[in-house]
């Protein structure tokens, strides 16, 4: 490769996506700043990778050494992953050359001897797998120096000595993994070297260990965890294993499988001055538990007994654990036989003393049934499980759950009991139930609903894979509060029935009907369950419903599921869809409809699915996908699957589609083999995907066109509602944002000297409208003064002298003008004269026209010999009927009052 090829690298390096490094050795993965040259069958240590990489993968290759020159160049790393190769020496520079690694793995390599020199310059390690190499004896303090070091593995190698240091080192250490070497026993000496750590975990499993020397775990400065699994213990080596971690700080202890097949009240004395809060004595075949085995145990919260063979469970087998709240016995009472007297047995009261206990998993055993005080004194359990447990539970009575009515029962599970019937109030002492399993059983019975009388809280209700189930409108009527209900597979019987079996779950948000078969519902089968999110009914038969030819139409029986979220109605015969049946699920997610017979589909019938994430249609009669069909459930689409379906590859059929699927980022799964055409005859068999669609007619010009006209003549629709309806407030605020600017009033070529702002001419009968509306603009204005002739005339002065000489002290003359006006004689012939006269002899633009009415223009000309066209656009006014709009008029009135007198 060129020598510009690391620089080109160490830029690629930085890009958020898959780069291939390819040179003639090796054909490694970067991603972001990780390289993956895994399995690549590489012999040394690849040169030309990114300089930034912090991440360095070279497992499962043929390296036979870590040569640390190779490593120069990356100086960034903090892991490195050489496991599964060849290497069987590891060179102390290699981690001076990578300053900053904290995780090296080498498992599965050749390595045989660490040296004191090995880990020296490692000062940042944090975890170090050496698992699986041929290691068999540490010397000289080789991890001396890993004062940060959390992790060791050294499991799976020839270890006879748990001795990694002669001097206290890994101060910081919490797990070591010893498990598979050949430590047959642990001596105090062996452990000095972890004086100043805390271990959380110290693993010895699969070790044959024969002895515990004393003091041996008191070497460890603190240890909280050890594991002990598949060591051949015994009884007598626990009880001695137990008294050498007396007075530790021992938290959790794994005895699984080391052959403890009994305990006696001696076998865990050594633990009395513990804080153990875990103990797993799983797997052990344990077949007798003496009365007071655990009374040493009073802080256990964690007992895992499953996978025994306890044959008698006494009275006072668990006194003493006054702290359990977790109890696994799966698989604990299995003895098989046809003797009724050889059987398991589990004495009355034997749980009384675990009265912090909340789960308790008793499955997979071979109980006969429910003794009536098998479970009295559980007064915390929350969580049962008696799955598989029982050879003889056919029939759950109003007695088989009594031992329980003191406990808060929150889940419980009964599957695979081969139960058969269950009678009324057979739960009626469990009122805190929130979860039943009665699941793959043998229930055949009809439901009357007393079956789950005093279930008050109850939330979900697994009921399937039994015989059969056969509802009735009351069979669920006494669980209103109930969410979840599971029926698939029930052989389910009258479920059209009237009104329906689930009218009461108003709460509802889960529906399982699938797998039965069902032919007959009616539209009211789910009416009111406003809240369902998910309903499966796949498996059917209800094609007839969405038939047309049905007798009384497509029955809708989907109406009013608002919520929906999840509709599965896969493999049920349909072979016509009606147009409205998912109108009004607009929160639908999900729709599955595959393996029926589906083909054409009425336009609008996703019209409310936008969104639409996953549709599943494969295996239906599909031979057309159109956009004013599909175009609106495609449109948010994250998963579509449409597979094996026969397409017509012609252009009225899939031209859209191949389209779409050619540049949507929708996942479509086996797009190139499952997506075929059929027909016509010249494309059977060909991908859909590659359906050449140039020859198509290209509508889009025609689209854009349509798009362009639509657009402009919506435009203009809307201004001319606009302004007919809110032109006044438009020009309102445009003239208050100019005059703001540019002030009211515009000062004339001459400066003339006016008494009156204006001089009013309006009708004797408008008088008190005039003084209504005149007078508050004075007093909001005070350098606003109008000419009022009731008030501002002279007495003793002729009437017709004073109105000329008011006009010619007033900058303006306003018209105040009605039906009055036109009528008042003094007004047509003297007053608007005079005004008309004055301002045309002078060439001024001074009179305003204020309309209170709406007088036509030809009745204004024959009464006053004016017109509107004689006048700016601003002088003319009109009196708004609306209130809101009367500062509007106000704000135009002061414009023309402010407005230039001389004409240009």
């Amino acid at each position: 490769m060129s020598q510009s090829s690391p620089y080109i690298y160490s830029f690629l390096g930085l890009l958020p996506f898959w780069i291939l490094c390819t040179s003639s050795t090796n054909k490694c993965v970067v991603r972001h700043e990780a390289a993956d040259c895994s399995h690549l069958k590489l012999t040394q240590v690849p040169d030309d990778l990114p300089a930034n990489i912090t991440v360095l993968n070279l497992t499962h290759n043929q390296l036979r050494r870590l040569p640390p020159d190779n490593f120069t160049r990356y100086s960034q790393l903090t892991t490195l992953d050489g496991g599964f190769n060849s290497i069987s020496k590891l060179e102390p520079e290699l981690c001076q050359k990578l300053p900053l690694l904290e995780i090296l793995n080498l498992e599965h390599n050749e390595l045989s001897r660490l040296s004191e020199r090995t880990f020296i310059f490692c000062v940042n390690l944090m975890e170090l797998h050496l698992r699986s190499n041929s290691i068999q004896k540490i010397e000289n303090d080789p991890f001396q120096n890993l004062k940060n070091l959390i992790k060791l593995d050294l499991s799976h190698n020839g270890l006879s000595s748990t001795k990694l240091g002669s001097q206290p080192q890994l101060e910081n250490l919490q797990e070591l993994l010893l498990s598979n070497n050949k430590i047959n026993i642990l001596r105090r000496e062996g452990l000095d070297f972890l004086g100043n750590s805390s271990l959380k975990k110290l693993e010895l499993s699969s070790n044959p260990i024969k002895e515990f020397s004393p003091g041996c775990f008191h070497a460890i400065g603190k240890l909280f965890g050890l594991s002990l699994n598949n060591a051949q213990l015994n009884p007598n080596l626990t009880e001695q294993l137990c008294l050498e971690l007396s007075n530790t700080s021992i938290q959790n202890l794994s005895l699984s499988n080391t052959q403890l097949y009994r305990t006696s009240n001696m076998t865990f004395v050594g633990l009395k001055h513990t804080n153990l809060t875990v103990l797993d004595l799983s797997h052990n075949n344990l077949n007798v538990i003496d009365n007071g085995s655990f009374v040493w145990l009073p802080r256990l919260e964690y007992f895992f007994l499953g996978y025994n063979n306890i044959e008698h469970l006494f009275s006072h087998s668990f006194y003493g654990l006054l702290s359990v709240r977790y109890l696994d016995l799966r698989r604990s009472f299995t003895k098989q036989s046809t003797a009724l007297a050889s059987r398991p047995k589990i004495d009355d009261f034997s749980f009384q003393w675990l009265k912090r206990l909340e789960y308790l998993n008793m499955g997979d055993n071979n109980f006969p049934g429910i003794k009536s005080n098998m479970f009295t004194g559980l007064i915390k359990l929350k969580h049962l499980s008696l799955s598989d447990s029982f050879t003889s539970l056919r029939t759950l009575t109003n007695e088989t759950f009594l031992s329980l009515a003191q406990s808060p029962l929150v889940t419980l599970n009964l599957t695979k009991n081969k139960i058969s019937k269950i009678e009324s109030d057979a739960f009626s002492c469990l009122g805190h139930l929130q979860v039943l399993d009665l699941g793959l059983n043998e229930i055949g019975q009809e439901l009357t609903g007393q079956e789950w009388r005093g279930l008050g809280n109850i939330i979900e209700i697994y009921l399937s894979y039994n015989k059969y189930l056969q509802l009735t409108p009351g069979s669920f009527a006494l669980v209103p509060s109930l969410q979840r209900l599971m029926l698939c597979r029930v052989a389910l019987r009258n479920v059209d029935s009237s009104p329906s079996p689930f009218h009461s779950l108003r709460h509802l948000v889960i529906l399982d009907l699938s797998n039965n078969n069902i032919a007959n519902i009616n539209d009211k089968l789910l009416e009111g369950l406003e809240k369902l999110e998910i309903l499966e009914l796949q498996h059917n038969n209800l094609a007839r419903l969405w038939k047309r030819a049905n007798p009384s139409g497509p029955v809708y029986f989907l109406k009013g599921l608002s919520r929906l979220h999840i509709l599965n109605l896969e493999s049920n015969g349909f072979d016509e869809i009606p147009a409205e049946v998912f109108k009004g699920l607009s929160e639908l997610k999900s729709i599955d409809l595959g393996l029926n017979n589906l083909n054409i589909f009425p336009r609008s019938v996703f019209d409310d699915q936008a969104s639409l994430k996953s549709l599943n249609l494969q295996k239906n009669l599909i031979t057309s996908v159109e956009k004013d069909v599909f175009g609106p459930a495609f449109r948010n689409l994250s998963n579509l699957d449409m597979s094996f379906n026969p397409f017509d590859c012609t252009c009225e059929s899939i031209a859209w589609f191949v389209n779409w699927i050619n540049s949507t980022h929708t996942n479509i799964s086996d797009l190139s083999s499952h997506y075929l055409c059929n027909t016509p005859p010249q494309y059977h068999g060909f991908p859909v995907m590659l359906f050449d669609i140039s020859a198509c007619k290209d509508s889009a010009p025609f689209e854009l066109f349509f798009i362009i006209n639509t657009s402009i003549l919506l435009i203009f629709i809307f201004t001319v509602l606009l302004i007919h309806f809110e032109g006044w407030r438009i020009s309102f605020y445009w003239n208050v944002s100019v005059h703001r600017v540019l002030g009211f009033k515009e000062i004339d070529r001459q400066p003339e000297q006016f008494e009156y702002a204006a001089y009013i001419i309006h009708a004797y009968k408008d008088r008190d409208w005039v003084w209504e509306n005149f007078s508050p603009m004075e007093e909001k204005d005070q350098t606003l003064r109008f000419c009022l002739e009731e008030r501002d005339f002279e007495a003793g002065v002729l009437e017709l002298e004073s109105i000329v000489n008011s006009i010619k002290r007033s900058r303006k003359t306003i018209f105040v003008i009605t039906q009055h006006l036109l009528k008042d004689p003094l007004c047509k012939r003297f007053k608007v004269h005079q005004a008309v006269q004055q301002a045309v002899e002078q060439n001024l633009d001074s009179i305003i026209l204020i309309f209170l009415e709406d007088i036509p223009d030809y009745k204004l000309n024959r009464a006053l010999c004016l017109r509107r066209g004689m006048f700016k656009s601003h002088c003319i006014l009109n009196w708004p009927v609306q209130k809101e709009r009367v500062n509007a008029f106000h704000h135009k009135l002061q414009v023309a009052l402010g407005s230039r007198n001389s004409i240009h």
